[in-house]
């Protein structure tokens, strides 16, 4: 076990603590020297796509394309560790359930397809025949087949989500809850009426003419460390880089670019920010429309501020937000962000000084009850000069997963526009359900009511990625079947139903065989680049199949004599399967040739060409109000007499999304440990507590139900007074599944009230 401690981390991100960190996870898994040559085909013309993060890369031509959390990533997936049937002989599900996250997932690659045995509580190994034949024998008894739910995660490729979608369509259902649901649902539900798109307008190649990048909740050292390049570079040419973040993160300070071979040699590093504000957790809506009502005043006082002629020819609602903006009290704006007035006018003139503006977010934003507003606030800032539609600017939602995007893109939605609809009836000839499916929260509650029968995930780990702990994994023990398809170990196989089957699939790292060769399959990145990603080592096991394949598999047994879709023969060759996108997608026309073309293509972007696919034919403005009714504020009303936190999750650096690979989050100098709860030195005193005491951390909410995570170390950190910050999962029992984003339904994981109480373990020993 490594010590535990906690040390300032004096470097910058990047640097040599970056080589050092991608030396020890190769060593960890193994891999010293496949490992390595695995990296060299990361992100490359004739290599696989990064299963991490969804940052775009040089047209998959540079001569690295990899970072260090990528290292780590793509080290898990190569590893030599495997998780046979000899491991589940070993341990019974009761005992592996007591084993940490960490530690199920370092047990390494998935080897057979298993099966859950009830009367010995053991997984044991199942033939892939058999297992399909358990699943179609569920999904076809039951009444209603939206009593069956069909989760997505966001490394599922473009190939696998088109045939799973169309054939959870084909069986009769739109129950897709996805990843997007908890992470930037609230930028879609935002955009699309605004703008008329759910995706960002800008390409990598705007940050080359950005004058200005505006980064609000987001975190890029962490989970999107190749942004960091390109932030580095806007810096040296002289951009303005402006960060909005509770939290002092080292990635938004300055880095080391580890193949920059003067900086390495000389302990070198470049600023990142310019400008830094730490506001207060879910400040950023009033933060955004104090800039705005700053510009508008410098418009009233000294005119030529706004794009007149752009506001004029492509928008509406201007003149009702600039009335809102006009009567909105300073004093309001600084008491709920948290930043003063003379600190939001900085921000503002930095965005006038600017004649192209990019504004990008992360979970910071989007994880809040007002997230949708406050989105819609940022892209009004970007209207109010013009800046969407034009070289060098526009809005950019930094999504997380390597393909979440794509997923939305290929119809992994509970909400499916008619369109789609229409074009699978005209192309497949059957008629799709119309009724709307249900989200991640909405499934849990249809499972915890005993109306969800069979749960189904294409990857991830749900059990672990989703809210309200308890309340989640008793709805999953209620299914009849649970199913995961997985590359690893998680903890959502140890959380299961009554009957449970682990089906184990290729990784991106590794070679796709199929009955007419090797197969490459597609994913589109967070700035709409679709390409090709093709594995070049030996798979982990000659048991494992394709993510396609086991869809594919799965509708044949499930759709017997009920489906014309030749569902074995598009797997054999996945062009087929893109002929078929092809023709339920008009943007992916000539989808075969353009893929393979270097560097792939980008999927077009109307509000990027100044075309609004909105109601009324322009982008509209908004001007929400500034919200004084949340959580938070509900529970310091109730609980005058105590001292109400407002607790954000995050990640550690050593941590992406759910997986956990390693104990430590350098940048934050926590070493070994994830039980850390970091909260402001005052705080602390005002507690009458000490550095490194412990606690429990109790949430406080309205429906009477106790939420608690017992045993977290106080860390005295730069944070601002009456914010906490802690990892997930194991904050997640915290967040009550009735937390949720307005008109997005995304857990508020960034904004719940609670409380720091005694560590009652303590007591009970002192008692």
């Amino acid at each position: 076990m490594k010590q535990e401690k906690i040390e300032f981390y004096k470097g910058p991100a990047g640097g040599w603590g970056a080589l050092n960190s991608v030396k020890n996870a190769l060593l960890r898994q193994d891999i010293p020297v496949k490992g390595a040559k695995t990296l060299l085909s990361a992100n490359q013309p004739d290599g696989f796509d990064c299963p991490g993060c969804a940052w775009p890369d040089r047209n998959h031509a540079s001569t690295f394309e990899f970072c260090e959390n990528g290292v780590k990533a793509v080290a898990a997936e190569a590893t030599a560790r495997r998780a046979g049937p000899g491991l589940f002989d070993q341990y019974t599900v009761a005992e592996l359930a007591q084993q940490s996250d960490f530690w199920l997932e370092d047990q390494g690659r998935l080897t057979h397809p298993m099966a859950y045995d009830a009367a010995s509580d053991l997984y044991r190994p199942i033939a892939w025949d058999d297992a399909f034949a358990l699943i179609a024998r569920h999904l076809n008894a039951l009444p209603d087949p939206n009593q069956a739910i069909f989760y997505t995660s966001g490394r599922a490729s473009n190939e696998a989500a088109f045939l799973y979608q169309l054939f959870v369509r084909q069986y009769g259902t739109n129950n897709f809850p996805d990843c997007s649901n908890m992470c930037h649902e609230p930028s879609g539900s935002g955009m699309r009426p605004q703008i008329g798109v759910g995706k960002g307008t800008v390409t990598l190649q705007d940050f080359e003419h950005a004058d200005a990048i505006f980064i609000f909740g987001q975190n890029p050292g962490t989970n999107h460390p190749r942004m960091l390049g390109e932030l580095r570079e806007a810096h040296k040419r002289g951009a303005r880089i402006v960060s909005f973040n509770p939290l002092r993160e080292r990635g938004l300070e300055r880095f080391a670019d580890p193949q920059d071979k003067l900086e390495m040699a000389t302990l070198g590093s470049t600023p990142i920010s310019t400008h830094y504000f730490q506001l207060r957790v879910g400040g950023d809506l009033p933060a955004v429309k104090g800039i705005m009502k700053h510009v508008l005043e410098q418009e009233d006082l000294r005119g030529g501020v706004l794009d007149r002629g752009f506001i004029e020819q492509h928008t509406t609602g201007f003149d009702a937000m600039a009335g809102n903006l006009r009567r909105e009290s300073w004093a309001l704006l600084e008491e709920e962000s948290g930043l003063t007035e003379a600190q939001m006018r900085s921000a503002g003139d930095i965005y006038l000084g600017a004649r192209s503006v990019i504004a990008c977010w992360g979970m910071g934003i989007t994880q809040h009850k007002h997230a949708v507003d406050t989105i819609q606030a940022i892209v009004s800032l970007l209207l109010m000069r013009g800046n969407i539609g034009r070289e060098g600017a526009g809005p950019c939602p930094v999504r997380g997963h390597s393909n979440v995007q794509g997923d939305r893109t290929m119809g992994i939605w509970e909400k499916p526009p008619a369109a789609l609809l229409d074009k699978l009836r005209d192309v497949f000839g059957f008629e799709p359900p119309r009724e709307d499916g249900v989200d991640t929260v909405e499934a849990i509650r249809l499972m915890g009511e005993g109306r969800g029968k069979v749960f189904f995930a294409l990857g991830g780990n749900f059990a672990a990625a989703t809210p309200d702990t308890h309340a989640t994994w008793q709805a999953l023990r209620r299914c009849d079947l649970t199913v995961h398809v997985t590359t690893k170990l998680n903890r959502s196989h140890v959380v299961h139903g009554r009957e449970a089957l682990i089906l184990p699939c290729l990784g991106r790292t590794e070679i796709d065989m199929q009955a007419s060769g090797p197969q490459g399959v597609t994913v589109e990145d967070s700035m709409s680049m679709v390409h090709i990603s093709t594995g070049i080592n030996p798979p982990a096991s000659e048991h494992l199949l394709s993510e396609p394949a086991i869809v594919a598999r799965l509708a044949a047994a499930t759709l017997a004599g009920r489906s014309a879709v030749r569902w074995h023969w598009l797997v054999e060759d996945y062009a087929r399967i893109r002929d078929l996108i092809e023709q339920v997608f008009p943007d992916f026309q000539d989808f075969n040739r353009r893929v393979a073309q270097p560097g792939g293509f980008r999927l077009r972007n109307t509000a990027s060409e100044r075309v609004w696919a909105t109601a009324s034919g322009k982008a509209s403005f908004h001007a929400p109000v500034v919200p004084q009714d949340t959580p938070s504020h509900q529970a310091r009303a109730r609980l005058k007499d105590s001292i109400v936190f407002t607790l954000l999750t995050t990640r550690s650096h050593d941590q992406y999304n759910t997986t956990i690979y390693g104990m430590d989050d350098r940048y934050r100098g926590v070493y070994g440990q994830r039980r850390v709860v970091f909260i402001h030195a005052a705080d602390i005193r005002a507690l009458g507590l000490q550095d490194g005491d412990w606690v429990d951390i109790q949430t406080v909410w309205a429906d009477g139900q106790e939420r608690r995570a017992d045993g977290f170390k106080l860390v005295a950190y730069d944070i601002p007074r009456g914010n906490l910050a802690a990892y997930y999962p194991e904050t997640n029992p915290l967040v009550p599944l009735s937390a949720v984003a307005d008109a997005a339904g995304t857990p508020t994981s960034k904004s719940i009230p609670v409380l720091l109480l005694p560590h009652r373990a303590l007591q009970a020993a002192a008692a």
